[in-house]
């Protein structure tokens, strides 16, 4: 599988709850790593997702939202990763950030680099990842 989304995180599902037109899948990707998606019934039966289901949760970098520090945040978006910024690549508008999760795992993010400066980002600092459960794309291989 080739995509275009700088994230694509495997993983095995560890819940799926059904709803009346769409369900709530978590996946575990390791390390205490949970990331939550919201898609179709139909998607689930089509993907044959079901508890030990092994997948892959593809975020697309521009659907990351940083927040600087790692502190609670009040927020709708239900996947939230605090890590450590270890890249930072900044260009004339959008800058892309790499946060480092547990046991490796990263997350991109890209934002406009009038954000990173607004955040004080720098390759050291912490930062909390907010991903909307909706955002994100379940594949299977």
């Amino acid at each position: 599988m080739r995509t275009s989304a700088r994230n694509a995180l495997r993983g095995r599902v560890s819940a799926v709850t059904d709803g009346a037109v769409n369900a709530e899948v978590v996946v575990d990707v390791g390390q205490g790593v949970e990331i939550v998606a919201v898609i179709t019934r139909r998607s689930v039966e089509d993907l044959g997702l079901a508890v030990g289901s092994d997948v892959v949760a593809l975020i697309k970098s521009s659907f990351v939202v940083l927040v600087a520090g790692h502190g609670p945040v009040r927020a709708s978006a239900r996947n939230r990763q605090a890590g450590t910024v270890v890249a930072l690549d900044d260009g004339a508008v959008n800058s892309e950030i790499l946060l480092e999760l547990a046991d490796g795992k990263t997350l991109t993010a890209t934002i406009t680099r009038h954000s990173v400066e607004d955040l004080g980002l720098k390759i050291g600092d912490r930062a909390t990842a907010l991903v909307k459960a909706s955002h994100v794309i379940l594949a299977v291989e």
